[in-house]
């Protein structure tokens, strides 16, 4: 006889936003003009079905130009002398980015680091070179 319970999918369900609510809120804060990107990685295998080795995926993740934006800073593009006066009623300003978009950065630009789960970067605000729809139709090399 088990004497393991049965969990509702509806409270799996639950349990595994909990959890990733928990992860999201372990990443750093960007501060002042800086944000939080997430680099894309690129799938092991080719459109063609060939697996590539971890030697080639590994450079290519390491070399990719264009992330998820994770977190953006409080002061990112209000910066008047560079972004425009966001307060100008005569002009259109709209931040170059905001969470949960797709942009391409300079291959060196910001600083790395290595979380549990991969690598992400700090940005500073007008190092962020376009907003991309779907990270997966770009060549990454």
């Amino acid at each position: 006889m088990s004497t393991a319970l049965y969990l509702p999918e509806h409270l799996a369900r639950q349990r595994a936003i909990k959890e990733e609510k928990s992860e999201t809120a372990k990443l750093p804060v960007p501060t002042g003009w800086r944000i939080l990107i997430m680099p894309y990685t690129p799938p092991k295998e080719t459109k063609g079905g060939i697996a590539l080795p971890d030697e080639v995926h590994e450079r290519e993740r390491l070399s990719t130009v264009v992330g998820l934006v994770m977190a953006v800073g409080p002061l990112a593009y209000k910066d008047s002398s560079k972004f425009g006066d966001p307060t100008d009623p005569q002009k259109s300003w709209d931040p170059w980015c905001k969470e949960k978009d797709w942009v391409l950065f300079g291959r060196y630009a910001g600083s790395r680091f290595k979380i549990d789960g991969g690598e992400l970067r700090i940005l500073n605000d007008d190092e962020i070179l376009a907003v991309v729809d779907d990270p997966s139709y770009l060549s990454h090399t």
